[in-house]
């Protein structure tokens, strides 16, 4: 097709970029941007998406209200990354952000069952995580956790629950892990 002058023009004026008006006319764009030149009209400005726009365009709901992750994954374990303006995001840390407004503290992601859910109400930080269980430690009849473990670490700091609950020292387990990669 050999697009006439008049026609380009018309898409200029509409807001089209070269590219897209070479695209529809089937036309060189190089002779698009002469003409563009040429009549004065500035180059579209490119919109690029946000972070969450990027995000949202590659997740997919599924059954239960959970979001599957169509985007790109880590090679090892699978789990979802993101790439934006040169830098890696995880789109758990994002679906955080969506639902709390603000960054996750440590590791964001859904302890749903549905594995890799970025659903923004599915996803928890740390913080939030160990509130969530320790609700749940005492609505099981739990107790208080105490100030102190059996090998004195502070539990305000080190202190954990696991998904059922039940507590756990940090530093204990991080040190019995040491202990059994270092053969004796």
């Amino acid at each position: 097709m050999n697009a006439t002058r008049a026609q380009i023009v018309l898409l200029l004026n509409e807001g089209l970029n070269n590219q897209a008006i070479a695209r529809q006319l089937r036309c060189d764009k190089h002779r698009v941007a002469a003409i563009r030149r040429e009549e004065g009209i500035p180059n579209v400005q490119r919109q690029p998406l946000t972070v969450e726009e990027k995000w949202a365009a590659r997740t997919r709901p599924v059954d239960g209200g959970h979001l599957e992750w169509t985007g790109e994954r880590g090679k090892s374990a699978g789990t979802p990354v993101m790439r934006y303006s040169g830098q890696s995001y995880s789109p758990a840390a994002i679906a955080f952000r969506i639902q709390h407004g603000r960054a996750p503290q440590g590791y964001a992601f859904a302890e749903c069952g549905f594995r890799h859910c970025v659903a923004p109400e599915h996803v928890d930080d740390e913080t939030t995580r160990m509130q969530t269980r320790e609700q749940l430690r005492y609505l099981t009849g739990g107790r208080a956790r105490k100030p102190q473990c059996v090998h004195g670490h502070d539990q305000s700091e080190h202190g954990r629950y696991e998904s059922d609950g039940t507590a756990y020292c940090e530093a204990c387990k991080r040190d019995k892990t040491r202990r059994k990669a270092v053969p004796a």
